[in-house]
């Protein structure tokens, strides 16, 4: 819309109260449906005057047409008070003038066919009143909610509003099919105290009063500019080579999204030159199955199938070559493969170029390669992990030490005093041990107590010899004189 027709006035400077863009309503978050109305900013006089006008209501969630009586004196961006089928309403010129020819036109509506008229320009109490009615409109709209739902009538109330004058209430419902609404429209004359109107909406109509932020990021197509609601398919989308998603195909209002239909044109037209029904083709080295297709490259990729039917790699061709490749077998003829001569020639040179503007790295390969050194280093670690991890020897064979030459048991005994490497006594012979059956030594060696623990106990109860008068054999005399 126009900034002159600002709803929230303007600064001295001409620029809108409260707007952000300084100058242009760029987004048309002020009001929905916008029409910019230049005419109105030309000095320019209207020599013939078209007496009928624009008006919206509730930020252009509906739109009318009036005539403009000379006594009102009303032009775009005024606040006026029109007839209604049931008493008065108040709403905004959004467009006057030859634009208002212009959108009758468009719309198909006929001048015989506009029979309400502009009552005045409305004042301040009359706009407080509207604010009032404004306010009102969520709580009713929360309240119609559960009374729906206490009848349990399979139906959405979307939207509430409310007339000027507060004597009628209009409640927009989506619903399937017809809904018997008797009951409902007593029960809500009995709350609410006004005249109700029950209007049955569609999906896109519901998105469009409410309004919203689409997947793109901006606002909704349907609540800014989009007034034609045309339907939209799946075969939209299949043309345009999109995946069949039924989350990423559907907008706000639950429908298929309408721009799928803005590009089909143009995705039709590309498509002509393509041809048609090519599932696969045949070549000396196989079966080719079309996988997907690239309509502005004007590339068709195909894949050999494998014996277990699995595809292989993908083989782009151009639509001419494609088209070369079916009338050969049409013909009963087969081409060796998939890519002319021409095309492998292509790709050679390209190869060649690329590898002599970057020079024979191998970073170019694509696969990382460890050193020779490295991997040598890591074989040495996996060996150490895997001795690590081994499982201990079987219960059969353990208490059986190795014997040398000899005959004599290597089996090793632990020292638990001893700090060092505790490979320092291998292949000790352990003495004090009765030779006899390896096993009967291991099993000695193992319930054997260790005499050097003894030892530590008897030396810590033993007195020092320094300040024992007996040194020499007189540990028990001692030890008696203590304990006395």
């Amino acid at each position: 819309m126009g900034c002159i027709g600002c709803s929230t006035g303007t600064n001295s400077d001409g620029t809108p109260k409260g707007c952000n863009s300084n100058g242009g309503c760029s987004t048309g978050g002020c009001n929905k449906l916008n029409t910019y109305d230049w005419l109105t900013k030309l000095d320019l006089p209207d020599v013939n005057d078209f007496g009928f006008v624009e008006v919206s209501f509730k930020n252009g969630a509906r739109k009318a047409f009036f005539q403009n009586t000379p006594h009102s004196r009303a032009i775009t961006g005024d606040m006026v008070v029109v007839e209604s089928g049931a008493g008065l309403d108040i709403g905004k010129i959004s467009l006057s003038g030859d634009l208002v020819r212009l959108q009758m036109k468009k719309k198909r509506v006929k001048e015989d066919a506009v029979l309400l008229k502009i009552v005045r320009i409305a004042n301040d109490r009359d706009l407080e009143r509207l604010y009032e009615a404004r306010a009102k409109e969520p709580a009713l709209m929360v309240r119609a909610r559960v009374i729906a739902r206490t009848l349990e009538l399979d139906m959405k109330i979307g939207d509430v509003e409310f007339q000027g004058d507060k004597r009628k209430v209009t409640i927009f419902y989506t619903a399937d099919g017809r809904i018997d609404f008797r009951e409902l429209i007593r029960q809500f004359a009995k709350e609410f105290r006004v005249k109700i109107e029950m209007r049955q909406i569609g999906a896109r109509q519901e998105s469009a009063r409410i309004g919203g932020i689409g997947s793109c990021g901006r606002e909704l197509c349907c609540s800014t500019w989009l007034t034609d609601f045309r339907s939209v398919s799946t075969a939209a989308a299949r043309y345009q080579n999109l995946a069949i998603n039924q989350t990423k195909l559907s907008g706000q209002c639950g429908r298929l999204k309408c721009c799928l239909n803005y590009e089909l044109d143009t995705y039709m037209d590309a498509l002509e030159e393509f041809p048609r029904k090519v599932d696969a083709v045949y070549t000396e080295a196989g079966k080719a199955v079309l996988v997907k297709t690239d309509i502005f490259k004007r590339t068709m990729y195909f894949a050999y199938l494998s014996e277990g039917g699995s595809r292989g790699k993908f083989f782009g061709l151009p639509v001419e070559r494609v088209k070369e490749i079916i009338a050969m077998n049409k013909n009963g003829e087969k081409p060796a493969e998939l890519m002319s001569d021409e095309a492998k020639f292509g790709a050679m040179e390209k190869a060649l170029s690329v590898s002599a503007e970057f020079g024979d790295d191998e970073g170019l390969t694509g696969v990382i390669e460890l050193p020779p050194e490295q991997r040598k280093r890591r074989n040495k670690n996996r060996n150490k992990n895997r001795n690590k991890n081994r499982k201990p020897q079987n219960k059969s064979n353990r208490g059986k030490g190795t014997q040398n030459g000899k005959g004599k048991s290597l089996v090793k005994a632990k020292n638990p005093n001893q700090k060092g490497n505790p490979n320092s006594n291998q292949g000790k012979v352990n003495q004090g041990q009765p030779q006899g059956k390896s096993g009967e030594g291991n099993e000695q060696v193992k319930n054997k107590p260790n005499p050097n623990r003894n030892r530590r106990n008897k030396n810590r109860n033993k007195p020092n010899p320094k300040n024992n008068n007996n040194s020499n054999g007189g540990g028990d005399k001692g030890n008696s004189n203590n304990k006395k």
